[in-house]
């Protein structure tokens, strides 16, 4: 099958990378470079150099739906004629104009069980909600956000400690495997969308930095599963006083205690008090301006006063 590709982060590459290997992928389209760190050098998408490594075509439009960029997106992908275009995490909305043009239409890979968690952060989401189970949904592209007809799904198991880069990698070769199993179903006739419905569904939009931001005074498990959900990227945090601390991960304890919610009980291993009275125990943190680290190493070089509240 003649397939282009759109798609930008690491989720997107091992989808690539499948495809690659029993396709013809004519060409990629991902989002434009970026500048990066303290020195703003200019680097690519993990797609972009994935692409580059197997010589594929790479382009970078700006948008796809308004200005020269999309009028010279729309020519070209006109021109290529694909017989799909496979969507994964690509971070621009597409025009109809593009979505009818295939043969077998645009097909995006969304790492969740359709209908639920639809937008942007799905992975994290689900963590923090506390649920145990998440999975990929194949499916074929509409005007709203992620609310296409399902093509396939495969489902996976969220367990108690795993974080949210642990189920992203886990989710990428899922819908690696999938996306395949996709296309052949299609090009043997064997796929029948399935509409969704829309009074299950919830969403899971962007992520901001104020998201990210423990509140104790939440349960010691919301807290817990917020910790873990946003580890590694882009990772809880706290203060300690005006220095922010990433909690990149945590662990629930029998500790009980009555102090106000934030209170380090345990300065030497930084127990911490939640809402409901019960402490939870960090176990990976980085300072501000330092590197991450155990926290018997954080809390060697950093003395905490008895009594210090985060937050």
């Amino acid at each position: 099958m003649n397939i282009v590709f759109m798609g930008t982060p690491d989720f997107a590459v091992s989808a690539l990378e499948e495809l690659h290997k029993h396709h013809n992928v004519m060409a990629v389209f991902t989002q434009p470079d970026k500048p990066k760190n303290r020195g703003k050098k200019m680097q690519a998408p993990p797609v972009k150099e994935c692409a580059m490594m197997y010589n594929i075509s790479v382009y970078q439009p700006l948008s796809l739906r308004k200005g020269e960029d999309a009028e010279k997106s729309l020519e070209l992908l006109r021109n290529l004629s694909p017989d799909c275009i496979v969507v994964a995490a690509y971070g621009q909305i597409l025009p109809e104009s593009i979505l009818e043009l295939p043969r077998y239409k645009c097909i995006n890979i969304h790492a969740s069980l359709l209908p639920k968690y639809r937008g942007a952060a799905p992975i994290q989401k689900c963590i923090i909600d506390g649920e145990t189970e998440s999975g990929v949904t194949t499916m074929l592209m509409a005007k709203g956000l992620d609310t296409g007809d399902m093509l396939m799904k495969k489902s996976v198991e969220i367990t108690p400690e795993m974080t949210g880069g642990e189920l992203h990698d886990k989710l990428a070769a899922v819908g690696a495997e999938l996306i395949a199993e996709t296309l052949e179903a299609c090009e043997n006739g064997l796929i029948k969308p399935i509409p969704q419905d829309d009074s299950l569904s919830s969403y899971a939009g962007m992520i901001s930095k104020e998201m990210c931001r423990i509140d104790f005074t939440k349960n010691a498990i919301d807290v817990y599963n917020l910790i873990r959900g946003m580890s590694p990227s882009p990772c809880a945090y706290t203060f300690i006083g005006d220095k922010r601390l990433k909690v990149y991960f945590a662990v629930l304890t029998d500790i009980t205690s009555d102090a106000p919610c934030g209170t380090v009980v345990n300065e030497n291993d930084l127990t911490v008090v939640c809402g409901d009275k019960k402490c939870i125990r960090f176990t990976e943190v980085q300072g501000e301006g330092g590197k991450r680290m155990s926290t018997a190493n954080f809390v060697n070089g950093n003395k905490l006063p008895h009594g210090t509240i985060l937050g």
